[in-house]
């Protein structure tokens, strides 16, 4: 299959995945703590790549594991935790809405890291999705007074991660397989996961009796196969067959199918929020636009 093709059904089938991932996390905190829930996302993740393609890192080269390593942090390791305490205190519709900043951070780490040109439009982009985010705060701080949206700055701060990460994968994987790169990221990963989920108390006599922690073992699982491993792989293998931009502009849509299981699970959404939005979603598209 052509790579232009290829290319959106990778889009339309991480949006999904992703776009149900901040439920997922959502679900998971009802028993564990945000740290549990990185830690264990990360391991559980690993164990599924490792079982699969293992044998893949044997084509990442000595001097490429630094850039496998930094990817693997700023990308993958980081935002599971970042994410985990942003849901602790903000609903996962608007953590959805947040992230769809990536792209324009992708393209501000473009310029400002890999002398990426831009022009006056794809500026103002990037002013307008700032302004769109400061809304979409404000107003969440408004009809949710009880949550601290202080918080949505932790998922501010993952996209740049990913930003960082797309850059990454494109300028120096671009050669290496999405398999290779997947596992690599967590063979660099599964130890420090498995040092933070011994010092998060997690394997207490609670873990054998509480039938809350097991439900939200599950829907950890659930997030940590496919919204992570699976996902890992798709996503890697878009980067390399387009575009970084292209690749992060699965935030397009992620907020749509984030948003229908927000509302569906009693979330509130107001349409001031909802035109905070589609200020964010407009200064991304002018940013990308003619890129």
């Amino acid at each position: 299959m052509q790579n232009t093709k290829l290319k959106w059904i990778y889009l339309i089938i991480l949006s999904l995945v992703w776009g149900s991932s901040f439920i997922l996390i959502k679900k998971s905190l009802t028993g564990l703590t945000p740290m549990q829930l990185g830690a264990l996302r990360t391991v559980f993740a690993a164990l599924f790549l490792f079982s699969i393609g293992f044998r893949s890192i044997k084509t990442i080269q000595g001097n490429e594991w630094k850039w496998i390593a930094i990817s693997a942090f700023v990308g993958t390791f980081i935002p599971a935790f970042l994410f985990a305490f942003a849901e602790t205190e903000i609903d996962s519709g608007i953590t959805s809405i947040l992230n769809s900043m990536t792209p324009l951070i992708t393209f501000v780490l473009g310029i400002v890291l890999f002398s990426i040109r831009f022009n006056k439009n794809q500026l103002i982009g990037v002013i307008v999705g700032l302004i769109g985010s400061v809304g979409l705060i404000w107003e969440g701080s408004i009809i949710n007074p009880d949550q601290n949206y202080s918080y949505a700055f932790l998922v501010i701060i993952a996209t740049f991660g990913y930003g960082i990460n797309v850059n990454i994968i494109k300028r120096y994987l671009q050669h290496i397989s999405p398999m290779a790169i997947a596992n690599g990221n967590f063979i660099v990963l599964i130890l420090p996961a498995l040092i933070v989920l011994y010092f998060s108390d997690f394997f207490t006599e609670r873990l054998i009796s509480d039938e809350t922690v097991h439900t939200s073992i599950m829907y950890m699982a659930l997030l940590a196969v496919v919204g992570t491993g699976i996902a890992k792989i798709m996503f890697n293998k878009l980067v390399q067959i387009s575009t970084p931009v292209f690749a992060s502009s699965v935030t397009y849509t992620m907020p749509i199918i984030a948003l229908i299981w927000g509302l569906w699970d009693g979330e509130k959404f107001s349409l001031y929020q909802l035109l905070a939005s589609m200020v964010i979603i407009f200064g991304v598209y002018l940013t990308n636009k003619n890129r």
